[in-house]
């Protein structure tokens, strides 16, 4: 078989989708398909604040995707590997025999503030930073083994490990149970200088150290896929299965942010902005501003990175105001129309899920801050728009303060850069160009470049970026509309800290259950 007939599966296994795709050498997406990653809650009777992923459901899903684009090729024996990408923090325990014990408990879930607490009163966030280049979140994996551990203590001593959501793919498709640097990093166990795991965090946390997988470097071969993966996938069985890494580090690779002195600003359920760097940088003037150190996908690089919940606000405000099922174009044809830049002096705060970067508080909640009587729907549409982007300006001027630096050149990605008048408020907010990529989904493409790079498509990651790159748009600010909204971003940053005591009393108040 000719190089250029060689295809490479990605999975991306997403908060609202898991998409699967495969890749020729040049990048072009050969064949693609998606399945809705949805929200399940078993025990919603007792606690209907709880949210999970069920296990299952998403490797059906996987299952569902791999065979639609298997479907689609002449010769299966064209994929020459698969590579898994996917969001972070969320985990699932399972026995020695395979079975998973309980569901993923979803990000989204806040059920670990907790857990959180008591980490950093007991052991503290600048000594935990110090080690492993995170806050303490609620939302990383240790604090869900705690919950467990508190909870379901038979269920986790049943546990032979912990696998986070792409870890728990990989071993259904090969059978090995192993993590890579970018995934270990999210449990808030990981020790960034050393690249392995902790003794110290691990002893502090008490949690069992079986349960972690051993730690391999991503673009690892793993193994090949089993007979049960292969039928239910439809990719052939034996095909390698290749370590890829976290979403946001994977879709860096695609642009050539895995080099240092480009930033990649990744748009889609979280908004990230990820400057590759060569050394750990794990001071704590960084972890106050909730600006994580994580180490990266790429060979011995680390990523500083700063994110929010982003596109998932946004398809929040469509739900809860009917407007789901109405085109993106209908909804920006009427913002446009019928408001201007500034929504009237209504201010969206976007933190619906969590606050991390900069704000760094758990118990932080979102906002429409300035509501009129005469305030229409049209208008809240444009400040949630508007408050995404504050927060994208407030995440890198924080980047830029505490790294000491300017930066020049912002490469946009992600499914939310199909949506112009974001893009365009983007520049008008920030005063900066915006530069995006054509690539649409740039973490399966990363993904498949690292399996590509395993097997010998392509020599290393900056020929992989050279032969994968695509074309390029740019949103110019209009200085007139940025000069508007600087005096509203100075605004938006005053709020976090001045609803603060209200959103911790209020927080107090759910967890109560009064």
């Amino acid at each position: 078989m000719t190089s250029e007939r060689k295809l490479v599966a990605a999975i991306d296994l997403g908060s609202t989708s898991t998409k699967v795709g495969l890749y020729a050498p040049d990048g072009r997406r050969v064949a693609s398909a998606s399945r809705p990653t949805e929200r399940f809650n078993p025990y919603a009777a007792p606690h209907p604040e709880w949210v999970f992923w069920n296990p299952d459901a998403i490797w059906g899903g996987v299952g569902e995707a791999c065979r639609e684009v298997m479907a689609a090729i002449d010769d299966p024996a064209r994929v020459t590997g698969v590579a898994v990408t996917g969001m972070g923090m969320d985990g699932v325990p399972v026995s020695g025999d395979g079975r998973t014990l309980y569901p993923f408990i979803s990000w989204h879930c806040g059920r670990t503030a907790p857990q959180a607490a008591w980490w950093e009163q007991t052991i503290g966030a600048e000594k935990t930073f110090g080690i492993a280049g995170f806050p303490p979140w609620a939302m990383t994996g240790v604090m869900r083994v705690r919950w467990m551990m508190e909870h379901e203590p038979d269920l986790i001593k049943q546990a032979e490990s912990w696998l986070l959501i792409e870890d728990f793919v990989n071993f259904r498709l090969c059978g090995v149970r192993a993590t890579d640097p970018s995934m270990a990093s999210c449990m808030l166990l990981f020790d960034q200088q050393k690249r392995e795991w902790s003794d110290e965090l691990i002893e502090c946390s008490g949690i069992p150290r079986k349960l972690l997988p051993a730690v391999q470097p991503s673009g690892t071969v793993l193994g090949t896929v089993l007979e049960a993966a292969a039928r239910l996938t439809g990719l052939p069985q034996g095909t390698p299965v290749v370590l890829g890494g976290q979403d946001h580090l994977c879709g860096t690779l695609p642009v050539g942010a895995h080099r240092p002195g480009l930033v990649a600003n990744l748009m889609g359920s979280w908004e990230s902005l990820i400057a590759t760097v060569a050394q750990a940088d794990c001071s704590w003037t960084l972890g106050r501003a909730g600006v994580c150190m994580q180490a990266h996908v790429a060979p011995g690089r680390y990523a500083a990175w700063g994110g929010s919940p982003s596109a998932s606000a946004l398809a929040w405000f469509r739900e809860v105001t009917g407007d789901a099922d109405r085109p993106w174009e209908d909804l920006i044809a009427a913002g446009e129309r019928e408001s201007q830049p500034g929504a009237g002096g209504v201010i969206f705060l976007p933190y619906l899920s969590s606050a991390p970067c900069p704000v760094n508080d758990d118990r932080a909640a979102g906002a429409f801050v300035g509501l009129l009587n005469t305030t229409r729907k049209t208008a809240l549409f444009r400040a949630v728009i508007e408050g995404l982007n504050y927060q994208f300006l407030h995440i890198l001027r924080t980047m830029e303060g505490c790294m000491d630096t300017r930066f020049q050149r912002i490469v946009a990605s992600g499914g939310a850069t199909r949506n112009s008048f974001w893009l365009q408020n983007k520049a008008d907010v920030s005063g900066m160009e915006v530069e995006v990529s054509e690539i649409q989904d740039t973490s399966p493409l990363g993904a498949a470049m690292l399996a590509g790079v395993a097997l010998g498509i392509w020599r290393d990651l900056d020929e992989a970026a050279e032969r994968v790159k695509g074309s390029t748009r740019i949103y110019r600010p209009n200085p007139a509309v940025t000069a508007r909204y600087a005096p509203l971003f100075e605004i938006y940053r005053s709020l976090a800290p001045a609803l603060r005591p209200a959103n911790h009393a209020l927080a107090a108040w759910r967890a109560s259950g009064t």
